[in-house]
């Protein structure tokens, strides 16, 4: 079976890697504290808080699973700077929304970093996918679980 690559940004990686790192001296130090206050109160059958601590400490635990293989699979894409003349990974792009009548900004990431309350849509997004390759002055047509979406290309940058 072929293991998933996670496409970042160098900046990207650097996040992951730095919340790795907090989850296991940290977080894990923590919830392992908790979890040792929790058994001082006695019969672990019927104590909760014993019982949220070992959840919490399963969370924490897949989570690094979860980026500890992220970060072995990363594969880096370099950005390049300046102005740029088509829709690519790492792309900022200025669109307006036609049915909306607004403008927005998106950056064109890994699904590893995507963030869209933040703007960070996933190149593999059905936004994502309908923006690659476009150019300046492009509608763009996204078939999403919500409906059509409709977008001019008004800037891209890098």
């Amino acid at each position: 079976m072929a293991v998933k690559q996670f496409k970042l940004t160098a900046e990207g990686l650097k996040r992951l890697e730095e919340e790795l790192d907090r989850l296991k001296t940290v977080t894990r130090a923590e919830v392992s504290e908790k979890i040792k206050v929790a058994r001082s109160f006695g019969d672990l059958s019927e104590n909760s808080e014993y019982d949220e601590a070992k959840n919490e400490q399963a969370r924490v635990e897949a989570r690094i699973a979860e980026l500890e293989m992220m970060v072995k699979n990363a594969v880096i894409v370099e950005e390049e700077s300046g102005k740029a003349k088509k829709i690519g990974f790492g792309s900022k792009v200025k669109l307006h929304d036609v049915e909306m009548d607004e403008d927005i900004v998106v950056t064109l990431v890994g699904s590893a970093e995507a963030d869209p309350m933040k703007g960070a849509i996933s190149d593999e997004s059905p936004i994502g996918k309908a923006l690659m390759g476009k150019k300046v002055g492009n509608t763009v047509v996204a078939e999403t679980p919500a409906g059509e979406l409709k977008f001019k290309v008004l800037e891209i940058s890098k």
